[in-house]
């Protein structure tokens, strides 16, 4: 069997930064239903850095690799998989085990359902900065929340690439954006990207402004990386038949259920994650055939915020920890 030898970025034990390591490995053939491509650029996320840390859906099993997002060029293909070639233009999906298929490296094994071509126009950096993003935020809005021109919806914790993808779907639909920052230095950034309206937590009430930006109704729909206390402000900022999604857990303080509120209102809060589209075939093939035709007319184009080099992947991942970040942040391979 043709063994590979590549670089890999692995851990030994969960930890800071400083626990990432990139080490020799040796690769084998993709496997039946894989795809093998040679990485350029790779896009991080925040579930690597709580992935790293021991604190994310998956636990690893050492030495682990780690990554989801990554783009390049396709090299080698296992048996059984159709509409991809050798020399194809693509980019990885997260629909498989961070653990055991992380594309941190300079070349990346995956199932063929998590690849995708990347759009003609878009270079390789923004191809690996498109998906997680763009997938978690269509799920949200359009999957899950059926968001409907005309109707608001509040985007907490608003300038990750996450929250950016959230902007542009919703605004692609007409719908009135509310986001929120906790100070100035984001929110002009915000407005720039499309938000009507920024809340700055630091010195406005979330409820209040809510309320008063939709003539006392509420957000038809919230979506929210937060969660803790906070979710109390939500609930009050929701219309009547509401819906509060959840998708992360940034605050490491319990997640109360605002009972009484949600009884008088009638909300809908659920919690969701990617893998509710990802690890669904036809749900995924629905998201591409949502995604893509607005990648190609540039409705929707990812934002990237820093690039940084493969050997400095400690240093780009202590930067995505300090919440500088307005969208993505990408590895050069």
């Amino acid at each position: 069997m043709e063994m590979l030898n590549s670089r890999a970025v692995r851990f030994h034990q969960t930890g800071d930064a400083s626990v990432l390591k990139i080490e020799s490995v040796m690769l084998p053939a993709p496997d039946k239903g894989q795809v093998r491509f040679k990485v350029q650029a790779i896009g991080l996320n925040r579930a690597e850095v709580m992935f790293r840390n021991g604190a994310y859906l998956e636990a690893p099993e050492f030495p682990s690799r780690l990554g989801y997002e990554a783009s390049g060029i396709v090299e080698a293909i296992g048996s059984g998989v159709s509409g991809i070639k050798v020399g194809d233009r693509v980019s990885s999906l997260p629909a498989f085990s961070m653990g055991k298929f992380g594309v941190y490296g300079d070349h990346a094994i995956v199932p063929a359902e998590a690849i995708a071509k990347i759009p003609e126009d878009f270079s390789m950096q923004q191809g690996c900065a498109i998906w997680m993003q763009y997938i978690t935020a269509y799920g949200a809005l359009v999957h899950h929340g059926q968001l409907k021109k005309g109707q608001s919806i509040l985007i907490t914790a608003a300038s990750s690439s996450v929250g950016l993808a959230a902007i542009q779907i919703a605004k692609s639909i007409g719908a009135v954006v509310i986001a929120t920052s906790r100070g100035e230095a984001k929110a002009e950034l915000l407005r720039e990207h499309g938000a009507d309206f920024v809340i700055q937590t630091n010195t406005q009430d979330l409820v209040e402004e809510v309320l008063k930006i939709t003539s006392g109704k509420g957000a038809e729909l919230v979506f929210d990386p937060i969660g803790g206390p906070i979710i109390n402000q939500l609930a009050e900022a929701s219309s009547q038949a509401g819906r509060i999604i959840e998708y992360g857990a940034l605050d490491s303080e319990a997640t109360p259920f605002p009972l009484f509120t949600a009884l008088a209102k009638g909300l809908v809060i659920q919690g969701y994650t990617i893998f509710e589209i990802t690890q669904n075939n036809q749900y995924l093939q629905e998201a591409k055939d949502y995604l893509l035709p607005l990648f190609e007319d540039k409705r929707l184009l990812p934002v990237i915020d820093k690039e940084f080099e493969f050997n400095d992947i400690q240093l780009a991942h202590e930067y995505m920890e300090s919440n500088q970040q307005v969208g993505k942040i990408i590895v050069n391979v």
